[in-house]
């Protein structure tokens, strides 16, 4: 029998109010946190509703990510173990994910796939959000005749208790952009707010400060993905790059275009 979930406001004398209790230890662990009892019930199906995970990405989880993704070379199983880790060392360790690498490599399958776990199992408040709508929307908040104002959209970007935040530096940067990035990540660091960060670009310096060795082994990684000429910190700044990594673990994922891969085969 599922426990009877309390009102937000009332207050649970087995967690205080905040949601948490302390749980029996994994194996070689000190101290284990879980989501309280007040917590569950219907509590996971409504936050799932509420964040925002696009259509095309809400059959992604973790347990199918290898059959999603079949052949996965070592890079992409190590980012999937550690997914997996993240999730459970949840709440204990709240340093976010910085996931790396090129198109069609399972960046986003395995962000939403970390967002469905920490709702299902440890009942976290997350949401998802493209980098690009994210801007656009913002954007739009300056039109008098759009109905949300610019902290209506951010509040929930400020305040989720874990921020997915896709394709990060998919947007031209602006001086704009770049004073919106660093308002949002700055909020969140200063908050200590857990964000997993997804991105096509290489987390490097901006291209003109790149030199010696350094230069030639982005040249190399650059022309093996064949795509692009900026790097990680041409797209949001030096400033904010160096932000996100006291925010996050960097996990790099390698490896083809299966979503290309897949459209070839049928």
């Amino acid at each position: 029998m599922n426990q009877p979930v309390l009102a937000a406001n009332a207050e649970c004398p087995l967690c205080g109010g905040s949601g948490w209790k302390s749980g029996p230890a994994a194996a070689g662990k000190s101290k284990a946190v879980v989501r309280c009892d007040c917590r569950l019930g219907n509590w996971s199906e409504r936050l799932l509703k509420t964040a925002r995970i696009p259509a095309r990405y809400e059959h992604c989880t973790l347990s199918d990510f290898e059959s999603d993704f079949p052949g996965a070379n070592r890079s992409l199983a190590s980012a999937l173990f550690q997914a997996n880790r993240f999730v459970e060392e949840y709440p204990v360790e709240t340093t976010g994910l910085m996931l790396l690498g090129p198109i069609g490599v399972g960046k986003t399958h395995l962000a939403v796939g970390i967002l469905r776990e920490l709702v299902t199992q440890k009942g976290a408040n997350c949401l998802f959000y493209d980098y690009r709508e994210l801007l656009k929307a913002i954007q739009n908040s300056y039109n008098s005749t759009v109905q949300a104002t610019e902290l209506e959209i951010l509040q929930p970007v400020f305040e989720t208790e874990v921020l997915v935040l896709d394709e990060l530096g998919a947007v031209k940067p602006t001086e704009w952009v770049w004073d919106t990035v660093s308002h949002i990540l700055n909020t969140r660091y200063n908050d200590k707010r857990t964000t997993i960060i997804t991105s096509n670009f290489d987390d490097l310096p901006p291209s003109s400060r790149l030199a010696g060795d350094e230069a030639m082994a982005a040249s190399r990684r650059i022309a093996a993905r064949a795509a692009r000429d900026e790097t990680l910190g041409d797209r949001i700044g030096e400033r904010m790059r160096s932000r996100l990594h006291e925010m996050c673990r960097k996990i790099e994922m390698e490896g083809g275009d299966f979503r290309q891969s897949i459209r070839q085969a049928h």
